[in-house]
């Protein structure tokens, strides 16, 4: 005869489900909140989304330049920059041009780095001190501007 399962089993059983069910959700609302597509569904990004889909960084999600690589601080900076960016788009007043904040420049600096360690090794520590994010000079590398793809340029000066 199968013995039934004590209180005790059965809510730590409950808990673990709770928390897969937790775990995947917010895996699921993280990978669908970091896509162009998502991004794009608020009329004021839809240019900076029509503009990555053309440039060289069109493979990378947005969010993998727009927010720390991975766990809690990802999670931190998505909720605080979602609900900033609901607050401001209904309440608010809507931006015509949309500016990075200091610790959004660091993030996308941080991502930059990441990927283009190699490249950065040769770029001299004067040139850092001058300019100390890569979009000072590479502003329109992910999102290319409005010119004619055979007139953009790879930095801006």
């Amino acid at each position: 005869m199968v013995q039934p399962l004590g209180r005790g089993k059965v809510a730590v059983l409950v808990l673990l489900l709770i928390g897969a069910g937790l775990y995947a959700g917010i895996a699921f609302s993280m990978k669908v909140t970091d896509q162009p597509e998502f991004c794009g569904s608020c009329h004021v990004m839809y240019e900076a989304v029509r503009t990555h889909q053309v440039s060289p960084h069109a493979n990378l999600a947005c969010n993998e330049c727009h927010a720390p690589e991975t766990g809690v601080p990802k999670i931190v900076f998505k909720a605080r920059a979602g609900t900033k960016d609901i607050y401001q788009n209904t309440l608010g007043d809507v931006y015509d041009v949309i500016h990075a904040s200091d610790k959004t420049k660091d993030v996308v600096n941080d991502s930059c780095i990441r990927c283009h360690f190699m490249t950065i090794l040769n770029v001299s520590e004067k040139m850092v001190e001058a300019k100390p994010y890569c979009t000072d000079c590479h502003r329109s590398v992910p999102h290319m501007s409005k010119l004619p793809i055979s007139e953009r340029r790879v930095s801006d000066e």
